[in-house]
């Protein structure tokens, strides 16, 4: 077997070439990221062998960095590993006690690792094909985050210009209410608008809920407002909701790509009833190719939602919490995922009750019913089943 440890960095990348007789091919050498740089790697892989099926590359997971090198290499038919780099650590520190971290000698550790092999996973081309499911759903949950931001901008603001308001609609973060806010941003507006104007604006944002008596309400709760008369707050206001209309709009768009893909994969995971193509989009990009992972286990503790272990002599600990390691977007999807379905599936909503009926906290009992939930997907993502309580 031929060895490649590369440790991935933006402009360069370090490499080393090693057999299975421990036999160094080629020594620590650097390319650049290039199209030049990489076909100069091949080479030197194709000068060690004729047989590729005896080629192993591994390389550290430096986030975007890697992108890049990795579909050329699978592109070229090689067995590729991806390899955490607290995992990569962790193995230097185990082969010597002294503190030694070059770039060279983390492209000598990740060769060692695939010749020890230790229990790694190679990259398919289903994982490196699902980077665009799993762009997309990152993409949203960084816009959606974004806006989230701005709507308690919008509750602030509305608090200094118009506090009354909040007490009169269902929710601030509406059509007609940011429709009202973009035009009259503060009560000094609302109190002197021109009641045809203002009656017509609410009717139509509101497509005929609110008429010409909402209209009378807003204005002369507006007349006996606390709220402050301060135009700069009230311009702020203004560029808030465009932002956040801006954002509404992005967030469909992208939402409609990611459905797009999921009509075409069209996975077992949306037969479990409470798991959107939103939510079962993130979770099956986080988590990528299913073969790469033996057990449900596995994958939660790639999620971080794996109690920690502490045992030493007659001490253990009797009050583990959560690892939280690993991708905080499969945590936070699979948590989610999991409110839905045990609010509209009847045997997981009878497992939440039953969890929390033996004394578990909510939280406690969520994390149990989301364990649940992984089997449950492992299990009809490799077999092609669908969902039935």
């Amino acid at each position: 077997m031929i060895y490649i440890g590369i440790d991935v960095a933006k402009n360069k990348h370090d490499c080393f070439i090693t057999n299975s007789d421990g036999e160094i091919l080629f020594k620590p050498f650097t390319i650049p990221n290039n199209l030049e740089g990489f076909d100069d790697l091949y080479h030197k892989i194709e000068s060690t062998t004729n047989d590729t099926s005896q080629v192993k590359v591994g390389l550290e997971a430096t986030g975007h960095y890697n992108y890049n090198l990795l579909g050329y290499l699978i592109d070229k038919g090689l067995t590729t590993y991806v390899i955490n780099p607290l995992h990569t650590n962790l193995f230097r520190k185990s082969q010597s006690l002294r503190q030694t971290k070059t770039d060279k000698v983390d492209a000598r550790t990740i060769a060692s690792m695939l010749m020890s092999d230790v229990n790694l996973k190679s990259y398919s081309d289903t994982s490196y094909h699902n980077e665009e499911l799993k762009s997309l759903t990152r993409y949203r949950f960084d816009k959606v985050k974004e806006r989230s931001a701005l709507k308690v901008s919008i509750s602030r603001l509305v608090c200094i210009l118009f506090p009354e308001l909040e007490n009169l609609v269902p929710t601030l973060h509406m059509a007609s209410v940011y429709a009202l806010l973009s035009e009259f941003p503060s009560a000094t507006h609302v109190a002197s608008a021109h009641l045809t104007r203002l009656t017509n604006l609410l009717k139509t944002a509101s497509k005929g809920r609110y008429d010409k008596e909402t209209a009378i309400l807003f204005r002369n709760t507006a007349r006996s407002s606390i709220g402050s008369n301060m135009p700069a707050k009230a311009l702020e206001l203004m560029h808030t909701i465009r932002l956040i209309q801006e954002l509404n709009s992005e967030i469909a768009e992208i939402e409609s790509a990611i459905q797009t893909i999921m009509d075409k994969l069209n996975p077992p995971i949306l037969s479990i009833p409470g798991i959107s193509y939103r939510m079962g989009a993130m979770i099956l990009a986080e988590i990528g190719d299913f073969d790469r992972f033996e057990s449900p286990d596995k994958i939660l503790a790639y999620a971080g939602l794996s109690p920690s272990t502490y045992q030493s002599g007659q001490l253990n600990n009797s009050h583990s919490r959560m690892e939280k390691r690993g991708s905080r977007y499969l945590r936070y999807a699979l948590y989610n995922a999991t409110k839905y379905v045990c609010h509209w599936d009847p045997l997981f909503n009878a497992y939440l009750s039953k969890k929390i009926s033996e004394g578990k906290h909510y939280n406690v009992a969520m994390s149990h019913a989301a364990k649940k939930l992984v089997r449950v997907i492992f299990h009809l993502q490799k077999t092609g089943q669908l969902y039935a309580s």
